[in-house]
């Protein structure tokens, strides 16, 4: 179907109106409209979004497709209300070459579920000896502009200035996973009282703190731009204040799970940033691997801190850092376990628990300023006649009960499990097509 009419709906937060798409486009707004040609979608209650964005997914194809395919993530995204996404590089064969983008790329659209837009490797394998084909990906179908090494850090300062002045030619970006690795050999959980007293070893902050510190004086030097993956400590966000009142060209991200789960969840307390969720929810017991995540979740002051930042902008966006994992990586002893958590589907209503309904700036922080980052120029668009019909609407007085064997994602390593969160997306539409109707993926 090319049309839709959708009645009554609160374009952010604004008081309810008619909504007409047609031919992938928003067409008119207004009380009263009529199509007899289109379908109609009862949006009585629901707020209308632009398509969520998301600068941080791990789809896993190629290579662990046990884990994650392009068609199942992209399902879980569309799900959560994102009409675009970026994914990682850390695949089998690794995302470092024009071919292997292009591949992604491709599969991105033959799901058609959501708009995939690869991230390259920043080096070859991501081993952090020498550059991958930075230019020849950016040149590729795929039109890569963000490069990552994700999951490991460009912790050689001479290769990651050179980074940065390569994608400095075609105002690329350089997104950093931010740990000193000499700094965090064998750590398996934030390093404090915690970590001392289930006897893990800690990652300390300033492996972080660090590393931030250094690449933004280098992208200063450079004049090139910078992207912090998953910030995680008040200290970061100290340095990210400075250098963004400096005017370095440094954007940055925070994860869900970093704004709501404390590394006391690790020895099995429901201590959480929200005493809302806390209630309804309880931890799968010390030492469960669905808790460990790179970088670990921390204390309870740094999540105050990274709430503050994403409200007043030091923090430009939320990202999910969806890390999906085949059951034998997770079902395991902690040591032994891959890191990472899923987060497409579930990033909306944590965001919503952070940001109250403040429709707008959970705009700017899940759509508007990712697509900005990312050059999505189609995405990040406010409902309104003439725009892209990306957009999706969400239920915010519902609420659901997390089902890991209910999500679409192939894994099920959520860390939200039996959890009451608020809101549920009812539709997402992708350039005017149905992905979600009713809660359900269209296909």
């Amino acid at each position: 179907m090319n049309a839709y009419l959708i009645r009554n709906v609160s374009v952010l937060g604004a008081a309810p109106t008619d909504m007409l798409i047609r031919d992938g486009v928003v067409t008119e707004t207004g009380p009263g409209l009529s199509a007899p040609d289109a379908g109609v979608v009862d949006a009585d209650g629901l707020v209308a979004l632009p398509g969520l964005v998301d600068l941080h997914t791990h789809l896993r194809e190629p290579g662990r497709e046990d884990a994650e395919t392009v068609e199942t993530g992209s399902r879980a995204a569309a799900l959560g209300g994102y009409t675009a996404v970026c994914a990682m590089a850390n695949t089998s064969p690794v995302a470092d070459t024009a071919g292997v983008v292009e591949q992604v790329w491709r599969l991105g659209r033959e799901a058609g579920l959501v708009d995939v837009q690869p991230i390259g490797a920043v080096t070859v394998g991501l081993a952090g000896e020498r550059l991958a084909e930075l230019g020849a990906m950016a040149d590729s179908a795929a039109r890569v502009r963000i490069f990552s090494d994700d999951g490991h850090c460009v912790a050689d300062p001479r290769l990651m200035r050179r980074a940065l002045e390569y994608v400095k030619a075609f105002d690329g970006i350089i997104a950093q996973h931010a740990e000193e690795p000499r700094l965090t050999e064998g750590a398996q959980m934030h390093e404090g009282e915690v970590s001392t007293r289930l006897g893990l070893t800690g990652w300390p902050a300033v492996a972080e703190e660090a590393i931030i510190a250094r690449d933004v004086l280098l992208a200063e030097h450079v004049g090139s731009r910078l992207h912090v993956c998953h910030v995680s400590t008040a200290g970061s966000v100290e340095v990210l204040r400075q250098a963004k009142a400096r005017g370095v060209r440094v954007t940055a991200e925070v994860t869900p799970h970093h704004l709501l789960l404390t590394d006391a969840v690790v020895s099995g307390r429901s201590e959480l940033a929200s005493p809302a969720l806390a209630n309804n929810w309880s931890p799968a017991g010390a030492y469960d691997p669905l808790y460990k995540v790179n970088p670990p979740l921390r204390t309870a002051a740094d999540i105050v801190a990274l709430r503050a930042a994403l409200v007043d902008g030091v923090i430009d966006i939320v990202a999910t850092d969806h890390a999906p994992h085949a059951v034998e990586d997770k079902e395991c002893e902690w040591a032994y376990a891959r890191p990472g958590m899923l987060g497409l589907e579930t990033a909306l209503s944590i965001a919503l628990d952070v940001l109250g309904a403040e429709w707008d700036l959970i705009a700017e922080r899940m759509s508007r300023a990712p697509a900005r980052i990312a050059g999505l120029t189609g995405h990040g668009h406010d409902p309104a006649p003439g725009v892209p019909a990306n957009l999706t609407l969400i239920d915010p007085a519902a609420r659901r009960v997390i089902e890991p064997a209910e999500l679409a994602s192939r894994s099920r390593n959520t860390p939200y499990a039996r959890m009451t969160l608020p809101g549920r997306i009812v539709a997402t539409f992708l350039r005017g097509v149905a992905t979600v109707l009713d809660g359900k993926a269209v296909k």
